[in-house]
């Protein structure tokens, strides 16, 4: 019996001490995780500009020092920002925080719906800050002390996510991580620029920044003038907290926009792309020192960065994977810009090659090439009418809100530039429908930070005005077949049943008659419901439109295989 005893006594005993072995080591790996996870901020010895309080001399204006922010008629807010790293930073945050609140609201809402669970949203956390620790090695110490200037007026209520300077660091990278991981169809812009090489000043670039989160996210677009202490001047169109560029214009003329191309999974972090346009626009006056930046960068995604330069009277397209950088050129006086690579460097990529075959990209391309073959010159007027075009090939009708259209009614932002004014114009709500107002840099740099009361920052003479498509029926019809699609899409993926439901669906169908995605999406609402003959019929009706991709088209045949093989059984 003693012995027993003892026996029993050294088993817990070891059980004990393996527990606390155990409990040490997981402590020490978590405290080694914690360690090599922190980002730490950089180092700023002058932290007076914290000190700074903001004034609000008239509604909707904010000054601090000569830092400017002001929301004009058209709902769009104009910001000037000036100084070092750290101080521009301070006051970008300070002149904007309710809409760094409103911005973080709303993309962390967007996480909450894309991410399934609770437990997946706690692995991403994990795993974004794992797969980010290292970022700030591939970030230059300007733009670190400049998001930790802006991360002193982060909203409070997410730390959970991560301390407020790694928030800020990490939203800069959320871009690249969700298109190469997940492929999010956040991101499906085109970008044009015409009249290259004509030696008249008349160089112009045209771009849809099809980057579409939610309503609120795209609400309170800001575009921005910066005034830095090292670079060029130069302006962008952006949102609260974010000095990344996806589209701009610098003193000397040269424009940046980029648009995503298909990426391998990243295995590492490396610069964000919107740093890269970034840096960029604010150092290079010409096409070859935009192309000697873009080759100094790893970058962990695939991105096509098109540059037009008025010292150059020219434009081209920096093409970059996370291996790979290469030169697309054209002999044409126009070159378009959708969401494959076009250089020899990546003729025989299969990622690429597979895109070109299974995506959007090269029809919208095309569409854009027709549209510009076929205007008479290309002045800003007739750039904007390409922007805002939303038919296919020919002019067909293919649906409102097609992928393969260019004004797939999810921009951010549209915007053209004609590099040799220094001219800007820039679209208001919604989408690239509303009126373009425009900027000439010249003017705003030397009017904006003297102004100690609201101004008309635009040239009212250049307004292109509203599109009259906005008023029209079929505009509000869209609208409505939007928010029935997003009701019909929760129904779908709770497994619900529709409260009227024939009536709903065949009013969703006739809102986009010609748009695939209504018949595709009653189509798995009946199939759901094992309603398979009902299914069949709308899937098939389906199949006769255009489809955005040849992945949901797919989809659709395997499940009428199915229907079939059910049929037979």
């Amino acid at each position: 019996m003693p012995e027993k005893k003892k026996r029993k006594g050294r088993g817990l005993r070891r059980l004990r001490n393996f527990l606390i072995g155990l409990v040490l080591v997981l402590g020490a790996l978590t405290a080694w995780y914690i360690v090599d996870t922190r980002l730490e901020p950089p180092v700023v010895t002058d932290k007076s500009a914290l000190k700074q309080q903001r004034a609000n001399p008239a509604p909707d204006f904010y000054t601090l020092g000569n830092n400017r922010l002001q929301k004009n008629q058209y709902g769009l807010w104009e910001m000037y920002l000036e100084g070092k790293p750290f101080d521009m930073g301070v006051a970008n945050g300070k002149l904007t925080r309710e809409l760094i609140k409103i911005q973080e609201d709303a993309f962390v809402e967007q996480i909450n719906e894309l991410v399934p669970s609770a437990a997946w949203l706690k692995f991403l956390k994990y795993f974004t800050a794992w797969f980010n620790r290292d970022i700030d090695e591939h970030i230059t110490d300007e733009y670190q002390r400049e998001i930790y200037g802006v991360s002193f007026s982060a909203a409070p209520g997410y730390e959970y996510i991560g301390t407020n300077y790694e928030r800020m660091l990490n939203y800069h990278a959320a871009h690249d991580i969700g298109h190469a991981l997940k492929d999010l169809a956040l991101v499906g812009c085109t970008s044009f620029a015409a009249n290259c090489r004509h030696g008249d000043g008349s160089l112009i670039v045209g771009r849809n920044f099809d980057f579409f989160v939610n309503d609120d996210f795209a609400r309170n677009k800001i575009v921005t003038f910066v005034n830095p202490e090292k670079g060029y001047k130069f302006m962008y169109l952006t949102w609260a907290s974010m000095i990344g560029v996806v589209s701009g214009m610098n003193e000397k003329g040269l424009t940046v926009t980029i648009n995503a191309a298909k990426s391998d999974i990243p295995t590492a972090a490396a610069t964000p792309i919107s740093l890269l346009a970034r840096e960029i626009l604010q150092y290079a006056g010409n096409i070859h020192e935009a192309i000697a930046i873009a080759g100094s960068r790893e970058t962990f995604v695939s991105e096509s960065i098109l540059i037009a330069s008025a010292a150059d009277d020219d434009a081209l397209v920096i093409e970059k994977s996370p291996t790979k950088q290469g030169i697309f050129e054209t002999n044409r006086d126009f070159l378009v810009s959708a969401n494959h690579f076009q250089s020899e460097v990546f003729a025989n990529d299969e990622k690429n090659l597979e895109y070109i075959t299974e995506s959007a990209s090269l029809y919208r391309q095309r569409r854009c090439e027709q549209l510009l073959l076929a205007s008479d010159g290309i002045g800003y007027l007739r750039a904007a009418a390409i922007l805002r075009d939303h038919n296919g090939m020919d002019g067909e009708n293919i649906g409102i809100g097609n992928e393969k259209t260019m004004a797939q009614m999810i921009s951010h932002h549209s915007v053209i530039f004609v590099p040799a004014s220094r001219e800007v114009w820039v679209s208001t709500d919604p989408y690239q429908l509303g009126t373009y107002l425009a900027y000439n840099l010249d003017s705003v740099f030397a009017e904006f930070p003297a102004s100690g009361q609201p101004t008309v920052l635009y040239d009212t003479t250049l307004l292109v005005p509203e599109d009259p498509f906005s008023q029209s029926e079929e505009y509000a019809d869209f609208l409505e077949y939007r928010n029935l699609r997003k009701q019909l899409k929760k129904n779908i993926k709770e497994k619900s049943r529709l409260y009227r439901e024939e009536e709903f669906l065949k009013k969703l169908t006739l809102l986009n008659p010609q748009y695939y995605e209504g018949f595709m999406l009653v189509g798995n609402y009946y199939y759901t419901f094992g309603e398979y003959e009902k299914a069949k019929k709308f899937y098939l009706v389906a199949l006769a439109k255009e489809f955005e991709n040849l992945t949901l088209r797919r989809e659709v045949r395997e499940r009428l295989k199915r229907i079939k093989q059910k049929e037979k059984n």
